[in-house]
């Protein structure tokens, strides 16, 4: 389950990636550490074009798993995508998203030192993107501390590691949309279509660019960075 990632890009780049067609009016700060039930960027459908918005992580829960609570922090991770709970957002282009980052990590649960491991494509961290699900102007009880909220949601499914992520974290992964042809394809094809999206990335695709650390980029690496043939021993 990935439960911590990081967006070190930009808007513009990823206005040029995600085909926004809305002016981004605003500047994005360098997201070293977005973690469950924080705030991120996602890329979104609207009837004027597709817009770059700030949303909070965590879809809503099922109520099967609010009993006995009093808050509700959502559901980060979307694996089990048959379930019809979350068919109506599946199903309508309008409630998927894009969502930027530029590295994820993962607990190490193969050897259960839960050293955390930084996963990108490269040193470099280009700009990539999950593929998600979000819903509007939800109220709930997020952290009790707070109270009531109303926020967007959003949430991004997984599916089964890659030999990479396996060797760290053998349960799951994030889907990744690496082309443009898939990007447009999960902002605009029908759930038959896009289904297939729904696997893990070639092996081979990702690297481990660091360890040990809450937060990710490449200018907080002097020192840190591990090579990936090691950090996989």
């Amino acid at each position: 389950m990935c439960n911590l990632y990081s967006m070190t890009s930009n808007q513009q780049a990823i206005a040029a990636l995600a085909r926004i067609l809305k002016p981004v009016t605003t500047n994005l700060p360098l997201f070293e550490y977005i973690g469950g039930n924080g705030f991120g960027p996602i890329v979104r459908n609207t009837l004027e074009g597709r817009e770059l918005a700030m949303c909070r992580w965590g879809m809503p829960s099922p109520a099967g798993a609010l009993k006995g609570k009093n808050y509700d922090s959502g559901v980060t991770n979307i694996r089990y995508t048959t379930k019809p709970y979350w068919k109506p957002w599946l199903t309508d282009v309008h409630a998927r998203c894009l969502v930027p980052f530029t590295s994820f990590s993962e607990p190490d649960q193969a050897t259960g030192s839960n050293i955390i491991h930084w996963f990108a494509e490269s040193a470099e961290r280009p700009l990539m993107f999950f593929a998600g699900i979000w819903t509007p102007a939800v109220t709930s009880v997020r952290l009790v501390r707070e109270g009531p909220t109303t926020n967007d949601l959003y949430g991004f499914l997984t599916t089964d590691a890659n030999t990479e992520v396996k060797a760290i974290h053998p349960k799951a992964m994030p889907v990744i949309l690496r082309t443009e042809a898939e990007r447009e394809l999960w902002m605009t094809g029908t759930w038959e279509e896009v289904q297939h999206l729904q696997r893990p990335l070639p092996d081979g695709s990702l690297t481990v660019v660091a360890t040990g650390r809450r937060k990710d980029g490449t200018h907080l690496d002097e020192g840190t960075i591990v090579p990936a043939q090691a950090s996989l021993l």
